[in-house]
């Protein structure tokens, strides 16, 4: 009896901890993103980055998403979003890299 009410306990404790998951958004298509927009950076906010605007990929088209700012992370610096152009056997696509926060490195500067 005693065996069971543990097994059941182990059992509820593991189904009841939320799962995390981390979306991974990386992917590729075979259409050439536009050339990024012009935009105005905003005066600088204390405490914040500009993480300036993109071309996102949504229902089968590039759309802009606009800069933004961005929480300062200390001894972390600011990598914008990218598409990144490959030629394969297929033909050229471009594959889009979110972006991401990465720690000072004194040879490493984007």
């Amino acid at each position: 009896m005693f065996k069971r009410i543990i097994i059941a306990l182990c059992t509820l404790v593991v189904l009841s901890t939320p799962a995390v998951a981390r979306v991974n958004l990386n992917f590729n298509v075979e259409i050439a993103p536009p050339p990024p927009q012009v935009e105005v950076v905003p005066v600088p906010r204390p405490g914040y980055v500009w993480a300036p605007g993109y071309w996102a990929w949504e229902g089968n088209q590039h759309t802009w998403r606009p800069g933004r700012w961005v929480a300062e992370r200390r001894r972390c610096f600011w990598v914008p979003e990218r598409w990144v152009e490959y030629r394969g056997p297929r033909g050229p696509h471009w594959h889009f890299e979110p972006g991401h926060w990465e720690r000072e490195h004194w040879h490493r500067r984007y």
